[in-house]
């Protein structure tokens, strides 16, 4: 009897390249011709960052939601974490042109980070509940999967569920402070690089939350190589096999890559 467990598919992140997206789903045979769900039981975990840099963010926000039903019907499964670029488009979003306290707005912010004016218009409440409801840190087959290779996790709590509840009660409030400090800590990036203390790092969080490797995006595989986005068509393993990169740098060109844990 056979009793494999369905196969976990992960993407990096998508910056509104829709066209692109579809090739590599239906590459990885996980939607048909006409971009339905065939993936069967499979589960697909998206990294976050589906909007802004590119031209079609929205339209990568509704193909990830009608999917994520399509998947559920089926037995399958496509789920997905909050990347920071989703949080700049709701701030942008609710906040509009109030001041970050650093000498901008919200709005500027955003758009000076590779926000796209036809995203925010095109947004619905739909699409605003659906992104204020992502889980921030998931833990999938002993792979702990987080968006950002940054350290403010650590500040949001010290298991996964206080994490995610963080980040919800943040995005549930309007507290413009909170959102420019969380803002800040998202943006950064690097964390589990130090030839030294990276790796060091990245256990101490697999520690804390479980898991055996880490998995992110957030930051192009090929920023961290030096090499050209076009050669980077695997995921980047690091930090003594502890870190796992599958941010395949779509919006600079790179043709990405659908990984499979």
């Amino acid at each position: 009897m056979n009793t494999a467990s369905p196969p976990v598919y992960v993407i990096g992140d998508i910056h509104g390249q829709f066209k692109s997206l579809l090739k590599l789903l239906q590459a990885a045979q996980l939607i048909d011709d006409h971009h339905a769900w065939c993936g069967g039981n499979a589960t697909l975990w998206f990294m976050g960052d589906f909007v802004d840099r590119g031209p079609q963010g929205v339209e990568v926000l509704d193909l990830v939601m009608r999917l994520q039903v399509e998947a559920a019907a089926v037995g399958g499964a496509v789920a997905s974490l909050l990347g920071n670029h989703e949080m700049l488009l709701l701030a942008a979003y609710r906040f509009g042109r109030r001041s970050t306290g650093l000498g901008s707005t919200f709005l500027t912010r955003w758009k000076r980070n590779g926000g796209n004016q036809k995203d925010i218009a095109s947004l619905t409440l739909r699409h605003l509940d659906w992104m204020a409801h992502l889980p921030a840190m998931a833990i999938v087959d002993e792979t702990l999967l987080l968006h950002a290779d940054a350290p403010l996790y650590l500040k949001c709590g010290r298991t996964i569920d206080e994490v995610n509840i963080t980040f919800r009660k943040l995005l549930s409030h309007s507290d413009a402070l909170a959102w420019e400090e969380m803002l800040e800590d998202f943006a950064r990036r690097g964390a589990f690089l130090h030839a030294q203390h990276g790796e060091e790092f990245a256990r101490r969080l697999l520690g804390i939350y479980g898991g055996k490797q880490l998995l992110h995006g957030h930051t192009p595989i090929h920023l961290m190589l030096g090499c050209s986005p076009k050669k980077v068509e695997h995921p980047w393993i690091y930090a003594s096999g502890c870190c796992i990169n599958v941010d395949g740098g779509l919006y600079f060109g790179g043709r990405g890559f659908v990984h499979q844990l």
